[in-house]
């Protein structure tokens, strides 16, 4: 897996250093663009204008694509804890087809299990040996499990009972390892290091413009780019499950704590 050099770095902190180049690449191209006022004509400010148009074009292709991929990314996350939730959910009522003491014992243990992938998604980004614990205790309680269903499956081989218990918990184990892999799941940085590019070179040729004409509008300049900044931040916040503002609902999990 290649390493995540942005991933590692607070989105709040991007998206500061982004706003302040894009005022720096506005005032660059301001000045750059007052310089060539006078050597410039109608058809060159023309130009600018067509190849301005273009850039902000291509800026808003490109955020509109990067803010489906992270909104995607985070709905296939959402629907990952829904699956989890209900195989668990299907694997508890199947407890009572297994026989005694089985049904009782792996019922609790079951119970353990949802209280430590509760706990497992309460851990922050930088909770790093906590979170790599409690997934050591996971497996170590799938492992359990399953040997305890093992045994039951010896007392009544019937697929009827166990083997309706053995398919639910199998599609625990599934379901656990694709909400792992999703949340391992992030927009590729070549998109946000594409996008960053493009909006530096958006502010420089807006400051552009501005110096070839006989105004400047700085306000409505510098909101564009502070809101632009801000759809970042969602769009960084999205792709960050273990941390930031939006967070994927846990309801369905919580509720299994009351079966």
């Amino acid at each position: 897996m290649a390493k995540e050099y942005m991933y590692n770095h607070n989105s709040i902190l991007i998206v500061v250093i982004l706003f302040v180049l894009l005022l720096a690449a506005e005032e660059a191209g301001f000045r750059i663009g007052r310089n060539h006022q006078r050597k410039s004509d109608q058809d060159v400010k023309v130009q600018t204008n067509t190849i301005q148009a273009g850039t902000l074009g291509l800026l808003a292709l490109i955020l509109g694509f990067t803010f489906n991929m992270s909104l995607q990314r985070y709905n296939s996350r959402s629907e990952a804890v829904i699956r989890e939730a209900n195989a668990i959910g299907t694997a508890l009522m199947r407890t009572h087809l297994l026989p005694a003491p089985y049904n009782s014992h792996i019922h609790s243990l079951l119970q353990q299990y949802i209280d430590l992938r509760l706990r497992v998604n309460n851990t922050t980004y930088a909770m790093v040996t906590e979170r790599e614990a409690l997934t050591d205790k996971t497996t170590a309680l799938q492992r359990s499990i399953w040997d305890q269903t093992v045994q039951a499956a010896r007392i009544d081989p019937n697929p009827v009972t166990t083997g309706h218990f053995i398919t639910a918990f199998n599609n625990v184990i599934d379901t656990y390892s694709e909400r792992n892999a999703l949340l391992a799941a992030h927009v590729p940085e070549v998109i946000l290091y594409l996008l960053f590019i493009v909006f530096i070179m958006s502010g420089a040729l807006i400051g552009y413009g501005s110096g070839l004409g006989q105004k400047r509008t700085l306000l409505p300049s510098a909101l564009l780019s502070f809101l632009i900044c801000l759809l970042m931040f969602i769009i960084l916040d999205l792709d960050r499950p273990r941390r930031g503002i939006i967070k994927v609902d846990q309801s369905s999990m919580e509720q299994l704590k009351s079966e």
